[in-house]
């Protein structure tokens, strides 16, 4: 759904209103002074932070194909048929030829995102834990 300029405005008053970036600045501050302790680059964590952020606006929670991936990740690591495994087989057999291509390259995409958020998230979670 696309969102119009007016409803955009509306949710930033209300962000304002309710203290959404006091609360933002308050943990960013929680999370430098943890970073400095555990010797983490800032830089990649007000990255990370920001992406954190930008995404809670956008109203976007871990949607269920990045759990998918956290999943695999975590139980067998990168592997290399993970696409294959990704892959909503009743959905492929339905395509086309070209649709399967754009579907495997979309896909493909998706995946590589999805790993580079496992990975920042986990860099900073494994060195927290030192």
């Amino acid at each position: 759904m696309e969102r119009s300029l007016k409803m955009l405005a509306k949710e930033a008053k209300r962000r304002m209103k309710r203290g959404f970036w006091q609360e933002c600045d308050r943990k960013l501050a929680e999370e430098r002074s943890h970073a400095k302790a555990q010797g983490i680059n800032e830089n990649k964590l007000e990255r990370y932070f920001q992406e954190k952020v930008e995404a809670q606006i956008k109203g976007e929670e871990p949607d269920g194909f990045y759990l998918r991936v956290k999943q695999l990740l975590l139980e067998e690591g990168e592997v290399s048929d993970a696409i294959g495994r990704l892959t909503d087989r009743a959905y492929y057999e339905t395509l086309s030829y070209a649709e399967k291509q754009r579907y495997n390259l979309e896909l493909s995409e998706r995946y590589l995102h999805a790993l580079e958020r496992f990975k920042r998230e986990y860099e900073f979670e494994i060195k927290g834990r030192k």
